[in-house]
């Protein structure tokens, strides 16, 4: 039996707190407060408690999908992308790069936020971006 604890941050809001995710033989089983962390100072919200229960769902995506004659389709991360470009492009030569928004997530970290606010900037060249910064 291999038994590994693994520090991480939580993923559900900007505040950073620290937690351990328990790992039995490759399976994530259970999440922990990290009790030393300065900031959560060994607590976690019920959303950090239960983060380990979505990873082994069986309904959980695990392949990128591409609608196609109204059906859900499996496809390679390569294909999806493509697809993704293609139509980006397609509305920004239709109707503009003003046509293009975008919206942030406050589980992302701040560097995850400033390289999206980048991408939409630079990449899309629209400053058409806004963030959810509630918890």
């Amino acid at each position: 039996m291999q038994y590994d604890c693994i520090r991480t941050t939580c993923p559900y809001c900007g505040c950073g707190c620290q937690m351990l995710l328990e790992v039995l033989d490759g399976k994530l089983t259970n999440t922990l407060p990290l009790k030393e962390d300065s900031m959560n100072q060994g607590k976690l919200c019920i959303k950090g408690l239960n983060a380990h229960e979505f990873v082994h769902d069986k309904e959980r995506l695990t392949h990128p999908l591409i609608r196609i004659n109204g059906r859900l389709e499996k496809t390679t991360w390569e294909t999806a992308f493509n697809h993704i470009v293609s139509g980006f492009s397609t509305i920004k030569k239709a109707h503009g790069q003003d046509s293009i928004a975008a919206f942030s997530c406050a589980r992302s970290t701040n560097e995850e936020n400033y390289l999206f606010q980048k991408l939409i900037r630079a990449g899309f060249q629209t400053n058409n971006i806004d963030h959810c910064a509630r918890l």
